[in-house]
This record gives C-alpha cells, structure tokens and sequence, in this order.
C-alpha cells in the first residue's frame, strides 16, 4: 500500500512539474516575435526564434506579434485631382512590424494598426493625388505618384513601428456617372470621325466616278471622230473608185448602179413605188442596153439616178 501511495505521489509531481514547466516556457517561431509582460509592462523582447522561459501567470504574459508582410486593403475613395477631374481610387498597403514594442505601445493590436494605417493611406492618397492631374494619375506619373505616397505614408508609419512595404493604386476609375458621360463622348466623336470618313469617302467616289465619265465620254468621242473620218475616207475611196469605174465604161457602170436601184428598191416590206413600166427607171426592163420604149430621148451615156445609199 505504501508502495502504491509512493507511485500516485509521484505521478502528481511529475504532473505538476509538467504544467509548471508548461505555464513557464514559451516558443517563438521564425515568423514571430514576442513581449514578454510583467503586471502589464514589457519586460522584454524576443525577436530570435526558440524555447523561452517565463514566470507563470499571472505574474507574466507573453504576446506574440507576426513579423512576417501582412496586407491592408482599403476601401475605395473619391478624391478630385488638380485639373477637378474626380476619380474614384482603391489602394492598398503592405507593411510589417519592424519594433515590437513601439508597435505595442502605439496601438497594441493587429486591428488598431490596421485602423491607424488606413487613416494615414487615405490621407497620403487624397493629399498627393490631389495635386497631381488625372492624365498623370492615369497614365504618365503613375509610379512616381504611388512611389511618393509609400515614403510619405512610410515616415507616419515608423512612429507606430511598422514599416511600410508598398503602396499601390489597384484602380483608378471615374464614377460610374462621369464614366458613362466619358464614354458617351467618346462614341459621338467615332461617330462623327465615322461620318466624315464616309463623307470623304463618297465625294472622292464621286469624283472618280465623274472623272471615269468623263474619260469615256472623251474617249467615245474621239473614236466616233475618228470612225467618222474613216468611213468619210472608205467612201470617198468609194466613190472614187466608182468614178473610175463610170469613166471606164459607163453603160456597164450605167447598168450596175440601176441593178443596185432595183434591188434597194424592189424589196418585201419595203415602200412601194408606182411608176409606168416605160419610166426610165425601168429601161433595163425593156432590154438589155437600156434603149427600149420610151427612152431613145434620151443618151445612153446618161446614168441613172443613183438611189440614196443605205448604211447597214
């Protein structure tokens, strides 16, 4: 039995020892440090990563901080910028706590920080954007601006002891209202680029088309001319040739021309003509060398009126 009492003893030691040895250690990881606090005030700073000893509580208590970059969103804001363009603007910061215990002793917590901080973003944002214009903002200064806010936001921050990593715009926007009148302007002046290029369009296709007219008409003109002159050349050959031909023989040539008449004459469909078959129209009728009745008046040298030539 005492044997037993000694065991159960013992094991109540070891217990104790065990919850006292837990109560009074503590362990600080690479992403940490750590306040070791007395009735409230700090005691001392562990910034080295290990096993540590403290007194149990109540008499001390032991905060751990996390050393590694924490993020802060902020919420977005409007400000209006140096040309009084208003802008809608969404940063946001990344910081760590570089003094434990200033970081303690300013704000104490995570959340209070986070608050401190956002005030001084906010603030550092609307104050550097505001002298800045919107196409600066927007395009051309925009690292140099953001730049700018980080230091002037890190100089705030170190009295907190936190230092500020980077700040970024994320988006800069124009209201929703400004945004819809932007973007209303904008499709007006391609509509009206669009027109214009359409107009421009239209008017040099019409001069081409007028230009292209005029050539035709130019060029229809010039062949016409120029048939016209041929044809006057074909048929002055022609009548030369005819000429020739009269001086030759002229009962054969007499003969001929009236074989043409006939035939221009003579034809289904065509107007007819009403003459006595002893005219001299019809003296090959008669015979052969045109002298029949009603033509020894007049000269066989006489040719016959020639019937007006038709162009096919």
């Amino acid at each position: 039995m005492n044997g037993s009492a000694l065991r159960i003893g013992l094991l109540v030691v070891l217990a104790i020892v065990a919850i006292v040895f837990y109560a009074a250690t503590f362990v600080v990881q690479q992403t940490q440090s750590a306040l070791v606090l007395r009735f409230g005030a700090v005691r001392s700073v562990v910034t080295e990563p290990g096993l540590y000893f403290k007194l149990p509580a109540p008499f001390e208590q032991v905060i751990l901080l996390d050393n590694r970059i924490l993020d802060l969103d902020l919420p977005a804001q409007e400000i209006i910028a140096s040309d009084q363009k208003r802008l809608v603007v969404d940063a946001f910061t990344r910081y760590r706590i570089s003094d434990p215990l200033r970081f303690y002793q300013a704000v104490n917590s995570i959340a209070r920080a986070n608050s401190q901080l956002a005030s001084i973003v906010n603030g550092q944002v609307r104050s550097v954007l505001a002298e800045a214009t919107f196409t600066a903002v927007v395009r051309t200064e925009r690292s140099r601006l953001m730049s700018r806010i980080r230091d002037d936001v890190n100089r705030e921050a170190g009295r907190f002891g936190m230092t500020v990593v980077d700040v970024r715009l994320r988006r800069v926007d124009l209201p929703q209202a400004n945004s819809q009148a932007v973007f209303q302007r904008m499709q007006t002046e391609r509509q009206r680029e669009a027109a214009e290029a359409r107009a421009l369009g239209a008017q040099q296709a019409q001069e081409i088309r007028a230009r292209a007219d005029r050539e035709s008409t130019v060029i229809v003109a010039e062949a016409q001319r120029r048939s016209d002159e041929v044809r006057g050349q074909g048929e002055g050959e022609r009548n030369r040739v005819f000429a020739e031909g009269f001086g030759k023989d002229p009962e054969f040539f007499a003969f001929y021309r009236s074989m043409q008449a006939y035939e221009a004459s003579i034809k289904a469909g065509d107007t007819r003509l009403v003459l006595s078959p002893d005219s001299q129209f019809f003296r090959f009728f008669n015979g052969p060398d045109g002298k029949g009745a009603g033509s020894a008046s007049t000269p066989a040298q006489t040719p016959p009126a020639q019937a007006p030539a038709t162009r096919p």
